[in-house]
């Protein structure tokens, strides 16, 4: 396996930020002109150092355990543990315990920023045709509730790595609410209960009617209290015994019965769990504007989503602001581009050369933003610097993602994604939560017509490509300024670059800027919150060739801060959580 990258230190980003700068001083001088733009944010270089106590969730139960271990003294790391733990019990359809997730981290003391990399892997018996039957590929629902759709999980595993390194209090200590609210019970939230009231799919097998239906009969609702004592037993078991206690014992046997349990049993083992590691692999960061961005390298498409940024800066027409039909279409237009290449080449980079640097190469960035005006339809990928054209590419990418951000009060930061993949994973339960169904997220067909393999084709070992793009924004000195994500399986790249578009340069506030409508671009058609586009916007767009149709990826649900300051000269978190969902975000 390729060694791990290292962090990315603050004299390289410094270094990529002021290059960057000059050429876009210089490049800024004769654009635009005639044109009607929004007015970006003011450059970020602050007097006082970004500190918490801060968390944005999608449960305030949540929340509350985060800012608890911070009232305690503890690190960002440390919060997140405990954030992590709440969200699987409270929050069971998008994330948990047997799923998997990305970490962007700052280091306050070391200016440093790393990605953890806890992504599902194959078992050691997977093989290219996992998903196949009688010589055709499953359908994927089949695909998603059978035993095959489960990797080794990887989120514990993660928060224990990050945590060794950066956590400030015991381990043990962490898991105190969650343990808590699984045994006392916790009030089912609505959209939970919406989640639960499903009529087929995940929600409807044995082990999830088992869970959510009252010992005298009928579904949990909205507002009724769901005891899981099972969970706070793992919880226990897992603070008392670290994340050994996960992936070897009772936890484990419990996981693999439940695999290998049929229809359709998948082929993971106690020893696929115990070999389970996971990886710290750097950060990728990227200059835009004024600021930088980082995100996580691949199996992570975070590489797609600063390519979607290097294009925009090249495109005059996404300065006009949310107003302007002409910077959604843009927008729209260079996602496709975006999606074509990502679709194409991202993957595991331990099975496949990831052309990360071709596709940011500003050479390639630059031809591929002026085919933008003249698309028309679906996108091609194109041919970035040491890429080597796999097979077309046939994942699906369903619902079932939390993301969420904590600052300590040292300025230490956690941006993590996190995902059980589809809406409660596979269905299957175990010891207490959920198994995921990452799986699903390879390619079913692993072959293209001549023969050859699609990059995110099924492997042993191989952690699947992914959409979870956690982000971490520092201003021009290296410094941590903010950081945002979202869930919306595909559509986390459209997400994550609106937001930030709207934010960094249209000078928009975290809340105002995830409430923008969503417009995704992905092959041929136009996904988006038709309700939230202006009746005049809507016709300046179709009268730009941009239908929109109702999105039908999962919606987006962005936490996140920007550090800024205030009319009154005093700096402050300007923080939000997306309206979409039932999240948080709050300060101390």
């Amino acid at each position: 396996m390729r060694p791990a990258s290292p962090p990315a230190s603050r004299a390289l980003i410094a270094l990529a930020a002021s290059a960057f700068l000059t050429l876009t001083g210089c490049a800024g001088a004769g654009g635009g002109a005639g044109q009607a733009t929004a007015t970006p944010a003011a450059p970020v270089a602050a007097a006082a150092p970004a500190r918490g106590p801060f968390v944005a969730a999608a449960n305030p139960l949540a929340v509350e355990a985060g800012m608890k271990v911070l009232r305690e003294g503890g690190s960002a790391v440390d919060a997140a543990v405990a954030v992590q733990a709440v969200l699987g019990l409270v929050e069971p359809q998008s994330s948990g315990l047997g799923g998997g997730a990305f970490m962007m981290h700052y280091d306050a003391a070391t200016e440093a920023v790393t990605s953890y990399d806890g992504r599902e892997t194959a078992p050691a018996a997977a093989t290219a045709e996992l998903f196949y039957e009688d010589g055709e590929p499953l359908a994927f629902a089949d695909a998603v509730l059978s035993g095959r759709s489960t990797g080794a999980p990887g989120a514990v595993a993660l928060l224990a790595m990050a945590q060794a390194e950066h956590g400030a209090l015991p381990w043990r200590d962490l898991f105190g609410d969650a343990e808590r609210l699984a045994r006392d019970g916790f009030v089912v939230s609505p959209r939970l209960a919406g989640f639960i009231a499903a009529t087929r799919g995940q929600a409807r097998t044995r082990w999830a009617d088992a869970y959510f239906t009252k010992a005298g009969g009928g579904r949990y609702a909205a507002g009724d209290v769901l005891r899981n004592p099972a969970y706070a037993d793992t919880v226990a078991e897992i603070a008392a015994g670290g994340a050994d206690a996960f992936y070897r014992g009772r936890i484990a046997r419990e996981i693999v019965a439940t695999v290998q349990a049929g229809p359709r049993p998948g082929a993971l083992t106690e020893a696929d769990l115990a070999g389970y590691r996971p990886l710290e692999r750097g950060a990728l960061c990227r200059p835009y504007r004024i600021h930088v961005v980082c995100v996580p390298p691949p199996p992570s498409s975070g590489v797609a989503l600063l390519q979607l940024l290097a294009m925009a800066e090249a495109t005059p027409d996404i300065r006009d602001g949310p107003g302007s039909a002409d910077a959604w279409t843009a927008f729209a237009q260079l996602q496709r581009l975006m999606y074509a290449d990502r679709d194409r080449y991202v993957a595991d980079p331990a099975f496949t050369g990831v052309p990360v640097q071709g596709l940011l190469d500003p050479n390639y960035v630059a031809a591929r933003a002026a085919q933008a005006p003249t698309l028309v339809g679906a996108a091609q990928p194109g041919f970035p610097p040491g890429g080597v054209f796999a097979g077309p590419d046939r994942t699906r990418e369903p619902a079932g993602t939390s993301h969420f951000v904590v600052v300590d009060a040292a300025g230490n930061a956690v941006s993590m994604t996190t995902t059980v993949e589809s809406v409660f994973g596979s269905g299957r339960m175990a010891a207490g939560f959920f198994l995921n169904n990452q799986l699903t997220d390879f390619s079913f067909e692993p072959l293209r017509p001549d023969g050859g393999p699609a990059a995110n084709a099924v492997a042993a070992g191989k952690r699947p490509r992914s959409s979870m793009s956690p982000v971490i924004i520092l201003d021009r000195r290296g410094r941590f300024v903010g950081a945002l994500g979202s869930p919306g399986g595909p559509s986390i790249l459209a997400y994550n670059a609106k937001a930030l578009i709207a934010v960094l340069d249209w000078g928009m506030s975290m809340e105002d800027a995830f409430a923008l409508p969503n417009l995704v671009a992905r092959g041929d058609g136009f996904g988006a919150d038709t309700d939230r586009f202006s009746a005049p916007l809507r016709e300046g767009l179709a009268a730009r060739g941009i239908a929109l149709e109702p999105n039908a990826s999962e919606n987006s649900g962005l936490h996140g801060a920007i550090w800024r300051q205030r009319p009154d000269g005093a700096w402050a978190w300007d923080g939000a959580a997306d309206d979409r969902r039932e999240g948080v975000a709050r300060v101390e």
